[in-house]
């Protein structure tokens, strides 16, 4: 595991970038998290997709499936590649400070 700075904090990641402590997430990691993913600005629309991840990934301790992002976010899915160039579970999940989804996010 390597160990970089994240919004001002040191924080542990996997070799894909996903940090490792989803307790050490705030708004101020994600942004960092979304620049290494190629979202410069996060938007309304940005926050929406990664506030209802972290919500249901707290509740359920697992990411909801794409098809339930869409629905309750309420953008097609590729509206959420418009926001999230490397999908729903490589960009969105990093940014929103979950572990690594293994299923089909």
């Amino acid at each position: 595991m390597e160990k970089v700075q994240l919004g001002g904090k040191d924080i542990e990641i996997d070799e894909d970038g996903f940090i490792q402590d989803p307790d050490a997430w705030d708004e101020s990691v994600a942004r960092d998290l979304a620049k290494t993913e190629g979202v410069d600005d996060m938007t309304d629309e940005h926050w929406k997709v990664v506030n209802y991840l972290r919500e249901y990934y707290l509740e359920y301790n697992m990411a909801p499936m794409i098809r339930k992002v869409c629905k309750t976010t309420g953008f097609k899915l590729k509206e959420i590649y418009d926001l999230f160039p490397s999908g729903p579970a490589k960009g969105a999940c990093k940014v929103a400070g979950l572990p690594k989804p293994t299923g089909c996010v």
